[in-house]
């Protein structure tokens, strides 16, 4: 039996498919499902896995890995219930969809565990947060962090947290290209070539976030160590604050979050 099946190889599993032979897993060891004959053939000749049918791909492997668009996944349930075990473990990767929605489409007892991750997984670099379901052990949740750890980091969170997950770092790669966006178009107006301004911008933003991540320090300090009295940054904060930067992420955020909840809400 193959070590794990990704069902439905998007651009999510696709990611998490080359992150795994990256980090030494064999091909031998993986089997995925496309909707397309064409991606397939694309697939099979990019990463030399063996591209199936979905009933097939789930009687072969121990990990399921669930990697449709969230619209897809009841049919994809109905079309693979019968061949799931409870000897086997199923990782969802769908955006609001509750373990409660897949168990209860599968055999009793088949242990669910979800998760949110994000696109930086295409540089393993990804975030992810995992949940259990109610047949989930620690053995199960144990695997799952070793298997994205190939592809980042991972927490644990309660799945009534998983809407705010999605809302914070699913959706937040977003926020961070949209704010680079504009200050890239900042740096033009005030004289850079844009690829200057680009350069500039993204090692700013990697070096700030290597900070954050090493130093352990809150952020507030951070931004107090490049505040000087009267200097160019204090000024930049105070026209930041002036309209309402601050406000409208948090109410980004929190719009990002009651979505999620609407998309979950059709899958009770």
């Amino acid at each position: 039996m193959t070590k794990m099946a990704v069902l439905g190889t998007g651009k999510m599993g696709e990611a998490l498919l080359s992150g795994l032979l990256r980090s030494g897993t064999s091909p031998e060891d993986l089997v995925v499902t496309t909707r397309r004959p064409e991606r397939g053939e694309q697939l099979a000749a990019s990463y030399a896995v063996r591209v199936v049918g979905n009933v097939e791909a789930v009687a072969a492997a121990e990990v399921l890995l669930l990697a449709v668009k969230p619209q897809d996944m009841a049919a994809l349930l109905d079309e693979i219930a019968a061949t799931v075990g409870d000897h086997q473990l199923v990782v969802s990767m769908a955006a609001g969809i509750p373990t409660s929605f897949i168990e209860k489409r599968l055999a009793a007892g088949v242990p669910v565990v979800r998760v949110m991750s994000n696109t930086p997984v295409l540089v393993d670099e990804a975030m992810s947060a995992i949940s259990a379901g109610s047949h989930a052990t620690e053995e199960h949740l144990a695997r799952v962090e070793e298997l994205l750890g190939h592809v980042g980091r991972t927490i644990r969170v309660p799945e009534d947290q998983q809407d705010a997950v999605t809302a914070l770092s699913g959706s937040g790669p977003a926020y961070f290209f949209f704010l680079v966006e504009a200050m890239t178009d900042a740096g033009i107006l005030l004289g850079l070539p844009r690829q200057v301004a680009a350069d500039l911008l993204v090692q700013t933003a990697l070096g700030a976030a290597v900070m954050l991540r090493d130093s352990g320090e809150h952020p507030v300090k951070l931004r107090e160590a490049v505040t000087s009295p009267a200097g160019t940054t204090i000024s930049a904060i105070r026209e930041l604050e002036r309209h309402g930067v601050r406000a409208a992420l948090i109410a980004a955020i929190e719009a990002a979050r009651d979505r999620s909840r609407e998309l979950a809400s059709g899958h009770e």
